[in-house]
Parts: C-alpha cells; sequence; structure tokens
C-alpha cells in the first residue's frame, strides 16, 4: 500500500491541513513528523471551523490512527488543552484555538542534548533531577530577556514545574508509546499511512530562505526521521501550493503585492495566522519557488489550494523565471541576498468571473481556470492532482488519489 507525505511547497499556511483531512479518508494512519504548536491547520467540516496546532489533522476522521512522531517539540499543557477542546466539540461545544511559544529554544535544547523528553513526564522524580539541572542556565537566560524588556523575571521553582508537568504526563500516559515500532508494525501488516508537516518548503531550516526560516526540517525527507521509518517507507509525496502566494514575517518575497490587489488577497483569501492573527503578505504564484520545492522534496504531484479566491480578476499574473541583476535564472538563488534582489518575470493569463463553490469536479471550472491550472502544471513541473476551491472539506476535487 502507499505511503503518502504532505508537505507545504510555498512558506507555509498552503492549507495542508484541509488536504490531510480529505485524504485521511484514504489512509488508516496520519503521522505529524516535525514542528510544534508555533502553526496551526484549520479544518472546516460541517461549517465548523477547528484548529489544530499538534494533533494529527486526520483526527476528525473516525477510526483512523493519530500519531505524534519524535521530530515534534511538545508543549503538554498545549497538547493536553487540545484534546479536551477535541472532547468538548465532540459533545457540542464551541470550538476554541490555542497558541504556544518556545518552538525553537525547544529545538536548541534538542540539539544541545538537554532537552526534556515526553518520557520524562511519566517519571516525577527524573522530571525533577532534569528540570533542576536545566533550571540554572534557564533562570539566566530569563534575566538577561526581562532585562532586555525592562521587567522582572518571575521566579523558576524546579519542584513546581516538575509537579505541574508530572501531572500532564499522567493526563498523557494512555497515549505514549514507541512510535518507531507502532509504525514499522503498520508498516509491516500494510497500512496506509499519511506523513503530515507543518510550516512550508521556504521554511525548512537547511533548505529555506535563512535566516527567515523555522527552527526544524519541513520538506519531505524529514518525514522518515521525524517518524523513525526508513526512506524506503515513503512512496508519494505531494506538495500542496496556494493558487498565489503568501508568507508571514520578513524575509525575501519576489512576487509580493503590496497595493490593493494584494490587500484584496488577504481580504478574500483570509489570510490570516490561524495560531497569531498576523495578517501574511500577499503575491502572485511563483513558479521558481514551485520548481524548488519539486526538486528537494521529490514531488509526485502538487495540490492547489484557494483557487476560488482569484475568481472575479481579468487577469493573473503567474511567476516563470527571475532576473538577477540584469541576468536571467529559473533557479532559486542560493545565496539569500541574491534572493533578495531578484525580479519576477511574469506571464499573463486571463482570469474569470465565475464563483467555483459548487464546482466538484476538474472540467466544471471556467476553461480559463483549468488553463491557469494546465499553465501551473508546465511551470512547476508537476502535475496538479487536487484543487480545493473553498474552505469546506467537500469543496475539494481529488483529480488523481496518491493512495491509488
Amino acid at each position: 500500500m502507499p505511503n503518502v507525505v504532505v508537505v507545504g511547497a510555498q512558506w507555509g499556511d498552503e492549507g495542508k491541513g484541509k488536504v490531510v483531512d480529505l485524504l485521511t479518508e484514504h489512509a488508516q494512519v496520519v503521522v505529524r513528523f516535525q514542528g510544534g504548536n508555533n502553526a496551526g491547520h484549520t479544518l472546516v467540516v460541517g461549517g465548523q471551523k477547528t484548529i489544530l496546532t499538534l494533533i494529527p489533522s486526520g483526527i476528525l476522521h473516525a477510526g483512523k490512527t493519530c500519531v505524534i512522531g519524535n521530530g515534534v517539540v511538545l508543549d503538554p499543557a498545549v497538547l493536553v488543552a487540545e484534546i479536551d477542546a477535541l472532547r468538548e466539540k465532540a459533545r457540542g461545544s464551541s470550538p476554541i484555538g490555542t497558541t504556544g511559544r518556545g518552538i525553537g529554544p525547544t529545538y536548541e535544547d534538542k540539539v544541545a542534548r538537554r532537552g526534556i523528553r515526553v518520557r520524562d513526564l511519566l517519571d516525577e522524580a527524573r522530571l525533577f533531577r532534569k528540570v533542576e539541572e536545566r533550571l540554572p542556565a534557564a533562570r539566566d537566560e530569563l534575566a538577561a530577556l526581562a532585562a532586555r524588556a525592562g521587567v522582572t523575571a518571575p521566579e523558576l521553582d524546579a519542584s513546581a514545574i516538575a509537579r505541574e508537568y508530572a501531572a500532564f504526563g499522567t493526563r498523557l500516559r494512555p497515549h505514549v508509546r514507541d512510535a518507531s515500532l507502532y509504525l514499522h508494525g503498520e508498516v509491516k501488516r500494510g497500512a496506509r499511512i499519511l506523513f503530515e508537516g507543518a510550516q512550508g518548503t521556504l521554511l525548512d531550516i537547511d533548505h529555506g530562505t535563512y535566516p527567515f526560516v523555522t527552527s526544524s526540517n519541513t520538506v519531505a525527507g524529514n518525514a522518515a526521521v521525524g517518524s523513525g521509518l526508513g526512506p524506503t517507507a515513503i512512496d508519494k509525496v505531494v506538495g500542496i501550493s496556494k493558487a498565489y502566494t503568501t508568507r508571514v514575517g520578513g524575509g525575501p518575497f519576489p512576487t509580493e503585492l503590496t497595493d490593493a490587489l494584494g490587500e484584496r488577497l488577504r481580504t478574500v483569501g483570509e489570510e490570516f495566522g490561524s495560531v497569531t492573527g498576523r495578517p501574511r503578505r500577499t503575491g502572485w504564484l511563483d513558479g521558481v519557488v514551485l520548481r524548488y520545492a519539486a526538486r528537494v522534496n521529490g514531488l509526485w504531484g502538487l495540490a492547489l489550494t484557494k483557487l476560488d479566491v482569484l475568481s472575479g480578476l481579468p487577469s493573473l499574473q503567474l511567476c516563470t523565471g527571475y532576473t538577477l541583476r540584469g541576468a536571467a535564472t529559473d533557479d532559486l538563488p542560493a545565496d539569500p541576498e541574491d534572493f533578495q534582489q531578484v525580479k519576477p518575470v511574469y506571464e499573463t493569463l486571463a482570469g474569470w468571473e465565475e464563483r467555483l463553490s459548487g464546482v466538484r469536479t476538474f472540467e466544471q471550472l471556467p476553461a480559463t481556470a483549468r488553463a491557469y491550472v494546465r499553465r501551473v502544471e508546465e511551470v512547476a513541473g508537476v502535475p496538479v492532482v487536487c484543487v480545493s476551491v473553498g474552505a469546506e472539506r467537500g469543496e475539494t476535487i481529488l483529480v488523481t488519489n496518491p493512495f491509488s
């Protein structure tokens, strides 16, 4: 049975959660393999919005197993709150969202071999010992931050911290096991596994627009490392891209629109962070970025989301290449300073007026919308296997099922 990785092909926020939710119908196991609760996946099912930050996006399907792999850095307080929120939702309560902090420092602790692992939460004495060992340096770091901010640093008490987090360990104990061993058994029995990444390719710590990146490897190759399986367990990689481009925070963005059109994309596309609420920068679709994502992830197919946001625009611009200091280039510059200086080369395509929310097959799309999708395929060098025309689960056209 094929096992499929879903990754972002841009700077994150591409709609991975929606695609994972859709593909979960064809999988038995869904695995989150990297990142933390600093990014959210938004699902809309039956008009009800759910924002997940740690639990895999397949959780809304009955009878599926969701696994948080070793590549994830986990705030147990946020995970417990997310579990409780999902239980409340199942009883008909209102949806809630959570916001976390400290993802980068947690990965720093992991690499420095001083991190506290989930298994440590299950033994309060061991947890206290590890917290006590870590606390002196943490106090110094906190004091320095407080001094810069002009505030008084809070007191840190090892016993209180250990008691609080040991309680989280008690709550989580029934869900804790060797994820690598479990997944290996699922592979042996022929289960279909869906691997879910967070953020996007251009935010990868090694392959992204460094230093404007996240603290983990977001590319598909990390699905094996972050879940404890060998690379031969992965059969196909699906990259998720919006029909335009967005990014949050600083860093190069060659196709950015800072005019009324960029604001229109932000408003119509509801381009605000699901966790932070920050407005996203918006721009035309960048084919160079997609070709780069195809290369570093080994993309088998592309899922194009938010095609409906482009409805009503008389014409569209698609970036097919760059110029750098007057010279044409088809590739992403390796030097971030060069990337900051590139100018996009655009191709103009016809737009469409029709609303797409009721479209359920590729053939039902307006002719110019189909032409746009086909041209994106050509520019990216990857077939479009899924097209999203709205926020709801059902507003998605699965052209080719990666689990087939």
